[in-house]
């Protein structure tokens, strides 16, 4: 196509868009809305996937959360509403029955799930926490951000040491953070008892299954403080990648209620969450909502080129004396047809890389409105850049399709009639 390349064939298309410069205008507006939206509503939802990834980052998302509860069916002698205990034990029973686990994470506690919490107390100040004895191991399932010091590691647990990690407010309560007061090494009265401090955690805003109001101690230091034996409050079980969390669930349950003599038909002997199951729903909600915005925008665009073929058609009909005048001179039909095209794929391809141009600038924006609110599930938005120039594309190629009505009807005018024309 060589009238591509002539300077006369782009300076009739400036001419042509200049002295039409309202109805151009009215007609870019439609592909170029079409492009913002397509990529402000991509970038949002990416956005918000990203917003939700922080949140949670440093979860085991496909990860379970198990606790005891009341038996409801009489089961081998057993009356209904036998409360049920899990145990230490069943730490190293559960992973043998089911390979699919990858590991188990115990947890006591008092001050959460409707338990009362604990008096703390330093230097004569008091105040009530949540306490919970922990294994190293947990801290994969919800990893905390120390500010100071380190987590609970094994020898903790094996000496039944008396040392404690606390969240940053009762960090603040007990000591200067103003001063930035380096807490290691310290004591803090829990129960009576002097636990030394080893670190310091933070939770970020809107995120994190814990709060900066809570402390951590050894499980084995826990269970004797509070005489629970071997018995456990709930179990976090982390699967393996490759496993059906679902599954994993329902077989937990089933190994646990066979050790402990439950009827198989008791939905509410043992109770659980599942993380990954309900994150799952998040990430299927967020896919949905990044489809609904191609589609959106795919079909906005559309509606945009085929408003630019209608324009063209009105502006055809206006230079029939022109095209004729042309057809005339000698003008081949594939050079009045390709002028339209070409006119046509000028006007759609601008109107795009504007939409694209003010979509990005919208996002770039948002990014910097929504840069420090942790509290607000949105971060980062930004777009595919594969995903928008392939819309690019097909956008000219629509441009191009739905350019040839009006560019057949200029080649079907005939120089005699357009001659004749007013």
């Amino acid at each position: 196509m060589n009238i591509i390349f002539k300077i006369d064939t782009w300076q009739e298309i400036y001419h042509s868009l200049r002295n039409n410069k309202l109805r151009t205008f009215l007609t870019m507006i439609g592909v170029g809305w079409g492009m913002f939206l397509f990529v402000a509503l991509l970038g949002a939802a990416k956005g918000m996937e990203n917003g939700f990834d922080k949140i949670f980052s440093g979860f085991a998302t496909n990860s379970i959360f198990l606790w005891a509860q009341n038996t409801t069916i009489p089961y081998d002698g057993f009356p209904k509403g036998r409360k049920m205990n899990l145990h230490l034990s069943d730490m190293e029973m559960l992973p043998k029955k089911i390979p699919q686990i990858d590991y188990i994470s115990p947890q006591n506690a008092r001050g959460n799930f409707g338990s009362p919490g604990e008096s703390f107390s330093r230097n004569g100040k008091k105040a009530t926490y949540t306490l919970t004895g922990d294994y190293p191991i947990g801290n994969k399932i919800s990893q905390k951000k120390l500010i100071y010091g380190r987590y609970l590691n094994d020898a903790d647990i094996s000496a039944n040491k008396n040392v404690i990690v606390i969240g940053e407010e009762i960090y603040k309560n007990f000591f200067d953070a103003k001063k930035n007061e380096n807490p290691i090494g310290k004591s803090v009265n829990v129960k009576g008892i002097f636990f030394n401090v080893i670190g310091v955690f933070r939770v970020k805003k809107g995120g994190g299954m814990e709060n900066d109001q809570s402390a951590f101690i050894p499980l084995s230091t826990f269970t004797k403080m509070y005489n629970d034996g071997d018995k456990v409050g709930f179990f976090a079980i982390v699967s393996k990648p490759e496993a059906d969390l679902n599954t994993v669930e329902e077989s937990v349950k089933t190994e646990l209620k066979k050790k402990y003599n439950v009827s198989p038909d008791d939905t509410n002997a043992f109770g659980s969450f599942n993380l990954g199951k309900e994150f799952g729903k998040l990430t299927g909600f967020l896919t949905g909502m990044q489809l609904l915005t191609i589609v959106v925008g795919t079909l906005t665009i559309l509606a945009g080129v085929i408003a630019i073929s209608n324009i063209l058609l009105i502006t055809v009909k206006e230079r029939t004396k022109e095209i004729g005048i042309r057809r005339a001179l000698g003008a081949k039909p594939a050079e009045v047809r390709n002028q339209i095209l070409l006119e046509s794929v000028v006007i759609t391809l601008s109107s795009g890389l504007l939409g694209f141009i003010f979509g990005i600038f919208l996002l770039m924006i948002l990014n910097i409105l929504t840069k420090n609110q942790d509290e607000f599930p949105f971060y980062n938005p930004t777009v595919n850049y594969g995903e928008v120039f392939g819309a690019m594309a097909v956008m000219v190629i629509l441009g191009l399709i739905i350019g040839m009505i009006p560019a057949q009807r200029a080649v079907r005018i005939r120089p005699i009639e357009a001659l004749r024309s007013e």
